[in-house]
């Protein structure tokens, strides 16, 4: 199964900006591209889309925000992936997004070609974050992470570089069950709930950098 056979989802209260987008998406080879124009709708139909669509979900849209449309998609269809639409002066809005389970952002204003990037990245399984975005983040102010370990740092560097648990462990010679055991210990120390809010973690305390 190919990027372009995956059922494409844009969930956005401006009419121009989906259409573009689905104009763009179409014409760039991908067979099926569904619009809504509120986070209310896309839940009333959600029972109609595949349940491995890649949803590109504004935040700032009239009724339920992102955030709360992503919470609610997520409980009723875990296996969706959604990517946050968003633009610089918009921290605060992706990194909600982030905590409720979406799986990177991208810049409204990112050209075709990194769309289709996004969207492979996100159907293999990964996150993807714009890296304008990223760039952002790494300006604010760092945090601490004094309570991570060595060790638990290093596998943090891992999982952000997008290693599987079977890769890391081989990496640093331990077992997948030892390796799992530091992620969840990371996971709660961080106080994070996937591997894309561990990478905001990350880049804020300049444990990585892009």
């Amino acid at each position: 199964m190919t990027s372009e056979d995956f059922e494409i989802i844009l969930v956005d209260d401006h009419t121009l900006f989906r259409s573009g987008l689905k104009g763009l998406l179409l014409s760039s080879g991908f067979k099926s591209v569904r619009e809504f124009g509120s986070g209310e709708d896309f839940l009333r139909e959600i029972n109609s889309i595949s349940d491995d669509a890649i949803v590109f979900m504004d935040y700032a849209m009239t009724g339920d925000n992102g955030a709360q449309t992503t919470l609610k998609a997520l409980g009723m269809v875990p296996t969706m992936r959604i990517i946050c639409l968003s633009m610089y002066g918009e921290r605060h809005y992706y990194e909600k997004m982030i905590e409720a389970g979406a799986k990177g952002f991208l810049r409204k204003d990112s050209d075709i070609s990194e769309v289709r990037m996004a969207i492979e990245v996100v159907a293999s399984g990964e996150e993807y974050f714009s890296r304008d975005i990223l760039r952002e983040i790494e300006k604010n102010d760092p945090l601490t992470y004094d309570t991570l370990s060595e060790r638990e740092i290093e596998v943090l560097v891992h999982i952000c570089q997008g290693l599987s648990t079977s890769e890391i462990a081989e990496r640093l010679f331990l077992s997948k069950r030892t390796v799992d055991a530091h992620r969840a210990n990371i996971l709660e120390k961080c106080k994070c709930k996937n591997t894309a809010s561990l990478v905001v973690y990350a880049l804020k305390n300049k444990i990585i950098d892009i």
